[in-house]
């Protein structure tokens, strides 16, 4: 027998082995589910490490990809330069044999006609038959050379196609990863929180501007002469000052509190008519409106159907939409200059225009191409995301086993353990009458 004393009474009474044990118990009980909730807290800190670790190697990929893509774009560039020169040394040789020959004809041709002079006692008739022999041969001749040349100009011009096509097919391949990366970057940074739709653009295009676009007009729209206005006009320029695009943007807002909600069809038309009144190329709303459409939740949605060259975006596509505009209407700008170039030399263009209205098909494919790889990149991001939120529901669920397990032990005592051991009662009995005496 043991005595113990009340800590809060003063009592002092007695206590068997074995009851003094089932109250340690307890007491080692208590500090378990101490433990218990420490590693839980625990687990949720390393679940949370995971999370940021996967989206830092995440990130850490999709860069290591872009740089890949630079790297093989810079090697096709180059590849593409010294097939340029080749081509430019093969056809100047090319040339200079031709002339070459022709100088080498005309002067056998000048010795012909020398020594048919001299002969004096050939007839006339053997004198035309020479002659029309000697200009017979070289007319061949010429003709030879001439098959030669435009053999090898289509050859050329086959080249320069499928060498250019390769080269766009690049270009778009590392637009399309420039895309990838800021769409990623968009959904996992904070959503323009304390700014409005517009000040949120102005801001992004400022932030580029003294990098990206140097040489770029971008202010609000406030000439009301019209009768209306966009919100604000896009314009670029080349070094001698020639318009390579103009765009205008309507900018548009989901209202918090507005039970009449927009579309973002309702804005198109009177868009369209600030285009053409301001004399832009190209028109483009930048909406929140309709958050739960698919259409337009996919990224930049082509309404040129409806209006010619008008396009809806997202804010996050803001800068991408100016860029891609601006990279097309370049590589347009750089087309016509090589083709009014080749007119003023007396080249025939016919090849060259098929050229540039295959450009114009492929830029369409292109953006129908960006269009499935970024719904293919958000699939993927939802996937993950349903993983991690699997992976989130089964620690939750372990928690919650744990906890339960946790109010269990808590409610467990030495009274009920012993509710129906009539030994047990006996003794506790036993004991309440013993400090009933000792009192």
């Amino acid at each position: 027998m043991k005595d113990i004393k009340c800590p809060s009474c003063g009592k002092t009474f007695r206590i068997d082995p074995r009851s003094f044990e089932e109250i340690l118990r307890q007491i080692k009980d208590e500090e378990f589910n101490k433990q218990i909730k420490e590693r839980l807290l625990l687990a949720e800190e390393d679940n949370k490490k995971a999370l940021e670790i996967l989206k830092r190697e995440l990130k850490i990929q999709l860069i290591e990809q872009n740089r890949l893509k630079e790297n093989e774009i810079q090697a096709l560039e180059s590849k593409l330069s010294i097939a340029e020169e080749k081509k430019t040394n093969a056809l100047n040789e090319l040339k200079n044999q031709a002339t070459n020959k022709i100088n080498s004809l005309n002067s056998e041709l000048n010795k012909l006609k020398e020594e048919i002079k001299n002969q004096s006692l050939i007839s006339e008739l053997s004198l035309k038959n020479k002659v029309n022999e000697a200009v017979t041969n070289l007319e061949k001749e010429n003709s030879s050379l001439t098959n030669s040349i435009e053999k090898m100009r289509l050859e050329q011009s086959i080249n320069e196609k499928l060498i250019e096509e390769k080269f766009k097919s690049k270009i778009s391949e590392r637009d399309l990863t420039i895309k990838e990366l800021r769409e990623m970057k968009s959904k996992l940074s904070t959503k323009m929180i304390g700014e409005t739709l517009e000040i949120h653009c102005e801001n992004q295009f400022n932030l580029n501007r003294a990098t990206a676009f140097k040489n770029s007009y971008f202010e609000k729209d406030n000439d009301v002469t019209s009768g209306s206005k966009g919100d604000y006009i896009f314009r670029e320029f080349d070094k001698n000052g020639i318009e390579i695009v103009s765009i205008m943007f309507e900018m548009k807002n989901e209202s918090v509190n507005g039970t009449n909600r927009r579309k973002n069809e309702d804005f198109l038309k009177e868009l369209d008519k600030d285009r053409r009144q301001k004399s832009c190329e190209y028109a483009v709303l930048v909406s929140l409106l309709e958050p739960e459409s698919e259409l337009y939740n996919a990224g930049i949605v082509d309404v040129s159907h409806r209006f010619p060259k008008m396009y809806v975006i997202r804010p996050q596509f803001f800068l991408p939409i100016i860029s891609l505009l601006r990279n097309a209407s370049m590589e347009t700008l750089k087309y016509k200059s090589q083709i009014d170039l080749m007119k003023r030399e007396n080249y025939d263009i016919t090849n060259f225009e098929s050229t540039l209205e295959q450009f114009k098909n492929a830029f369409g494919k292109n953006v129908s191409l960006a269009q499935d790889r970024f719904n293919d990149a958000i699939s993927e991001i939802d996937k993950s995301i349903t993983h991690l939120k699997k992976t989130k529901e089964a620690l939750i669920l372990s928690k919650k086993h744990l906890l339960s397990a946790d109010s269990k032990s808590q409610d467990l005592t030495v009274k009920k353990l012993t509710r129906n051991n009539p030994t047990m009662q006996k003794k506790f009995n036993d004991l309440n009458n013993f400090e009933d005496e000792v009192a």
